[in-house]
């Protein structure tokens, strides 16, 4: 059951700290050069290449509101005391090592200095954006520390409908990747409540073996084998796949949601009859909008004339790994991080989504003739970074940036 504890809350977000929040963020991150392309129609040209950008990139809302929130934390406190963060606050290397450089001490991840055991009684902790397990918040509120709660509205919302169905012993199948942290806190909620179950579903090949066990039966073992990790402790396919509520991690493709929850449906009905599914399925649509509007605004980038695409933000960004997935399908498609990885015309360092490893593409970028280049950004990547990337692409192509930003300050 939920902690009746109600946690220790405190609203960093005061109008005197918050001018000084917008002034660093917008030094921190903000680009004159994206800004300009974005006011043109999304398009920019100089010499020989000219650029594209998706119409929706770069930072949402959520991720907007989660940095805030961690610049006013560390404000509102005195400099002698430690403000903590659970982990990374987006998903976007830079962005954390800027946090980190402002003092917040991270309690997990690559920056970690500090463990959870450390904390006490009024310690401020920054439960970031895809926000946490629920005896992850309970053990805070055990210490008596006090919560800066960064969780997206979208992540929240998707929690209201997994406990729902765990208060109606209805079993939550997840579409999400069961490492990420969005799906380990969602997955708590439901198991918030007794009689609670979830399983996690990564891809559609997971999704037909459920279904047909659901329609045909199969091997016990066999299932929980295959589902190690991604599934509630007393978790019995037989048992709890008869009442199934389909949920999501809010930045998965939405069309491949929709067909995992068609195909569940589908094996439902076969399963029990069309007139008994109210009773053995539910569905909600729990996509996080920024992700669909970014998903939307490639869509469109794709039926324009491109010679390739650079996808930018954070290797551990599901929202950016899915852009890539759907530029790969159309043209050739780079995953970067950084300007850091076109180390040349000739080498380029890049992430390869499916395989979750890093690779390099020579000679990807033509030195000669006419080039259009497609732009566009994960919802937790900066546009200082999509800045550094453009530009470095006009230095690998023999133009100058100075006199590039300088005709666009004409």
């Amino acid at each position: 059951m939920p902690s009746a504890e109600k946690p220790k809350r405190i609203n960093v977000r005061r109008p005197d700290i918050m001018e000084q929040v917008k002034a660093e963020v917008v030094t921190h991150y903000r680009s004159a050069l994206v800004e300009h392309i974005r006011s043109n129609g999304s398009k920019f040209a100089y010499g020989k290449t000219s650029v594209r950008l998706a119409k929706e990139f770069g930072f949402c809302y959520g991720v907007e509101r989660a940095i805030d929130l961690a610049y006013a934390a560390r404000r509102h406190f005195p400099a002698e005391q430690p403000v903590y963060i659970l982990g990374e606050i987006i998903h976007n290397p830079h962005v954390n090592e800027q946090i980190r450089d402002m003092g917040v001490t991270f309690l997990t991840g690559s920056h970690k200095s500090a463990d959870v055991e450390d904390l006490g009684e009024g310690d401020p902790v920054v439960i970031p954006a895809f926000g946490t397990e629920v005896g992850i918040r309970d053990e805070l509120t055990k210490r008596g520390c006090t919560i800066i709660d960064a969780t997206c509205g979208d992540v929240m919302s998707v929690w209201k409908r997994v406990r729902q169905n765990a208060r109606e012993k209805v079993t939550s199948i997840i579409h999400g990747k069961a490492w990420h942290e969005e799906t380990m806190a969602t997955s708590s909620q439901a198991t918030a409540f007794k009689d609670g179950h979830y399983l996690v579903v990564f891809d559609l090949d997971e999704t037909d073996y459920v279904c047909r066990y659901i329609t045909e039966g199969g091997d016990r073992d066999e299932f929980l084998q295959k589902f190690e990790g991604a599934y509630s402790e007393g978790f019995d396919p037989d048992v709890h796949l008869k009442a199934i509520g389909v949920a999501n991690q809010t930045t998965m493709l939405r069309g491949e949601t929709e067909e995992v929850q068609r195909r569940i449906r589908d094996a439902m009905i076969t399963k029990n009859g069309e007139e008994a599914i109210d009773e053995h399925f539910r569905y909600f649509d729990t996509i996080c909008g920024a992700t669909q509007d970014r998903q939307d605004a490639l869509r469109d980038l794709l039926n324009r004339p491109m010679d390739l695409l650079l996808v930018v933000g954070g290797y551990n960004s599901s929202n950016t790994s899915h852009l890539a997935e759907m530029g790969e399908d159309k043209l050739p498609t780079y995953f970067i991080k950084d300007a850091e990885e076109m180390v040349s015309a000739a080498k380029l360092n890049h992430f390869l989504q499916d395989k979750h490893e890093m690779a390099v593409a020579e000679n990807w970028l033509p030195t000669e003739g006419d080039l259009t280049l497609g732009v566009t950004a994960g919802a937790s990547c900066p546009n200082n970074l999509i800045e550094e990337v453009i530009l470095h692409a006009y230095e690998l192509r023999g133009e100058s940036t100075e006199s590039l930003l300088d005709s666009i300050r004409v």
